[in-house]
């Protein structure tokens, strides 16, 4: 079993930035790769970026250039660091991880990012 938390939501005008933060305990050793997803108003759950253990990483074309997803091994966090926000990056935002086939999920954090 996995756990997660995710913390690092708020409320911020457009052009800002905010960092999400991620922390993984319990069977962390083979974590495969973390990842963060949005849900936004209106719309299902969307993959943002992800990140494999080799550190490759992955973004949605809508953030690619405006976000980026460090990772600590040492602390088993991993991190969402959005600049450049926009009114469409609001949602709730959630940290997965897989591992052996399972997927685990925090329990999300709000990005409200108003005009």
């Amino acid at each position: 079993q996995v756990q997660l938390v995710d913390s690092g939501g708020g409320l911020l005008q457009a052009g800002g930035s905010l960092r999400l933060s991620c922390t993984a305990s319990g069977s962390t050793v083979s974590i495969n790769a973390f990842g963060w997803y949005r849900r936004s108003p209106g719309k299902q759950r969307e993959v943002v970026a992800v990140i494999g253990s080799d550190g490759s990483t992955t973004y949605a074309g809508s953030v690619k250039g405006r976000f980026t997803i460090p990772r600590n091994n040492a602390t088993n966090t991993v991190y969402l660091q959005m600049n450049s926000l926009k009114p469409e990056d609001t949602g709730v935002y959630y940290c997965n991880a897989s591992r052996s086939g399972w997927a685990y999920w925090g329990q999300g954090t709000q990005v409200t990012v108003s005009s």
